[in-house]
């Protein structure tokens, strides 16, 4: 049930932004009372924080390619993936434009990113291991390197990228990554 209350959540939220949330609504989606939600969720924040925790923060551990670039174009790639997902694709400006509004969504909106640069750690912290990256990389610049043209260019703009587009933005983000931390 819990599951498809989330299911039911997230549709509300990209078909309606989630100011417009109903919970009556969401409960009727997913074929519960209202009274399943409150018994899990004291506000809409709770629901969306659980939601999320549970269901919105999947992008997968980045194996390990070889190289630097390797690795960015894989994490690029599952990227993409997620921002190419209906709901993720609504939601996601959605929650930003919340977390300017509200404290909670703030909180809601940290936590996402957070989770999107533990998972980015691990291919900067292998590229140092390998030589790849000095040991003076600004690590928080380089995180926020590395989703960034493709956040701008799938969730601002709305255009999906190919595979091509993403090898050259790779290749951007690893010499600008060299050069702000070279090797050695």
């Amino acid at each position: 049930m819990t599951e498809a209350l989330y299911r039911a959540f997230f549709d509300e939220w990209a078909e309606r932004g989630f100011a417009a949330i109903s919970l009556e609504r969401v409960a009727s989606r997913a074929g519960a009372g209202k009274a399943a939600i409150y018994r899990r969720f004291s506000s809409h924040h709770d629901f969306a924080k659980a939601a999320v925790s549970e269901l919105g923060l999947t992008i997968a551990m980045p194996e390990d390619h070889g190289s630097l670039e390797a690795d960015v174009l894989a994490f690029l790639m599952r990227l993409r993936a997620v921002f190419r997902h209906p709901l993720i694709r609504r939601i996601l400006p959605d929650l930003h434009a919340e977390a300017a509004r509200s404290a909670p969504m703030r909180d809601l909106n940290t936590q996402v990113a957070l989770a999107r640069r533990e998972r980015a750690q691990i291919i900067l912290d292998r590229a140092i291991q390998r030589g790849e990256l000095g040991h003076s990389l600004d690590r928080d610049l380089a995180l926020d390197l590395l989703p960034a043209p493709l956040y701008w260019r799938m969730v601002v703009l709305g255009i999906t990228p190919t595979r091509r587009h993403l090898a050259a933005e790779a290749a951007a983000i690893v010499a600008a990554l060299k050069a702000a931390a070279p090797a050695g």
